[in-house]
This record gives C-alpha cells, sequence and structure tokens, in this order.
C-alpha cells in the first residue's frame, strides 16, 4: 500500500487538473433579463452626427442612476453636433467572475453577447492592474482583444458618472488615448464637474472618426 500511494495521489491530482480544466471552458450562460429604451435624451440645437449605444447593466446598478447618467453623456457630446438617437438598456444577469472588467472574462463577456458597438458596460469594479474607475477600448488599443473594441467600461463607484461616461466615449469616438490639459476640458485626465468643453478641433476629430468608424452617422 506504501508503495502505491505516490502513484494514487499522481492519479487524483491529473484528475483533478482535468476537472479544473473542464469546468474552465464551460459555455458561458448569460441571460438577459430586461430591455429597455432610453428616451427623451438632449438633443442639440444642430445635429450633424447620430449615436445609438447599447448599455450594459452587468451588477444591479439603478435604472435611474443610468438614465442620469446618460442624459448628462447626450448634453455634453451635443456640442459637437452628436445627438443620441437610440439608447438600448440590457438588464445581463452573468456569473460573478464575470461582472467586473477584466480582460479575459470580459472578451468572452462581449463575445457571447455580440452586440453593436459602440456599448457601454456598467460593472461591479475591476480587476485590472492598475485599476481605473472606467476604461476606453478604441481600435488603436484592441488589436490583441478585438472582442472588446468600441467599447466602455465602468465601475461601481466611479464620480460624476455622466461626465466619465462622456469621456471615455470621447476617447473611443476618437479612436484615441490622448488627454488635454486645458482648463474645462473634457478630456483633461481628471474627470470633474469643471471638464465638461470640447474644441473644435476635438468635435472634428470625434466626429470625422467616428463616422469613418461606423460608429456615427451622419445627419442630412
Amino acid at each position: 500500500m506504501t508503495a502505491r500511494q505516490p502513484l494514487l495521489h499522481l492519479i487524483a491530482a491529473v484528475a483533478a487538473l482535468l476537472i479544473t480544466s473542464v469546468s474552465a471552458h464551460e459555455p458561458l450562460t448569460l441571460h438577459i433579463a430586461h430591455r429597455a429604451a432610453i428616451r427623451d435624451l438632449p438633443a442639440p440645437a444642430a445635429t450633424t452626427q447620430s449615436l445609438e449605444l447599447r448599455v450594459v447593466n452587468l451588477d444591479q446598478w439603478p435604472e435611474a442612476e443610468i438614465h442620469a447618467a446618460l442624459r448628462s453623456t447626450a448634453q455634453i457630446l451635443g456640442q459637437c453636433g452628436i445627438r443620441v438617437t437610440r439608447a438600448d438598456l440590457l438588464q445581463v444577469t452573468a456569473p460573478e467572475s464575470h461582472r467586473h472588467f477584466d480582460t479575459p472574462r470580459s472578451r468572452e463577456l462581449a463575445r457571447e453577447l455580440a452586440l453593436p458597438k459602440p456599448a457601454v458596460f456598467f460593472t461591479a469594479g475591476t480587476r485590472q492592474i492598475p485599476a481605473f474607475d472606467a476604461e476606453a477600448i478604441g481600435r488603436g488599443n484592441s488589436r490583441t482583444r478585438p472582442e472588446l473594441a468600441d467599447t466602455v467600461w465602468i465601475a461601481k463607484g466611479a464620480r460624476d458618472l455622466g461626465i466619465v461616461v462622456a469621456h471615455e466615449l470621447a476617447h473611443v469616438l476618437m479612436d484615441s488615448g490622448e488627454h488635454d490639459s486645458s482648463s474645462g476640458n473634457l478630456m483633461s485626465e481628471s474627470t470633474t464637474p469643471q471638464n465638461t468643453q470640447l474644441t473644435a478641433a476635438q468635435c472634428e476629430r470625434l466626429n470625422a472618426t467616428g463616422r469613418r468608424n461606423g460608429l456615427l452617422r451622419g445627419v442630412d
């Protein structure tokens, strides 16, 4: 019996590894519990581009909080002639492991949902290092994670939510991670109630790149 113990331990270890491997590759099960259209978003006086958003609530964020954030976002983007003409809110039930922003698991989730872009995900938090309250993934920083292209990920607890969403969407629409240190600029590294303005050059780039990448549609 003693001589066989190492072999038995090896067999048990291999079996445990196989079980872990199988469970790690089980299909991701998601359930869309609720869909709602967010209406009555502010519109600019002169609309030149339309923007359609898919908004995913992964962690029981209050819908009123998301609505208020998107109203603020629409107001900010309106200064560039952009109107949010559609915003679909989806309440998605996902495993706890996929409710945080975490590149490998978030890639799985985005691939499984296969939503039109751009898409904004309201998450339970982030497991990325370094950890940020919000992250934008455009074409330029998604080459190794294509499923995440043109998405925004917001961690619960982020402050000035509407400004954060507008800031991150602007990164996606401009396909740029650049920040602007000008006073009051939306693209400052700090998202605060004082930083909501976009320059004419930023609007031009945002509109041109967003339209070229199929994220905005021109309005005649």
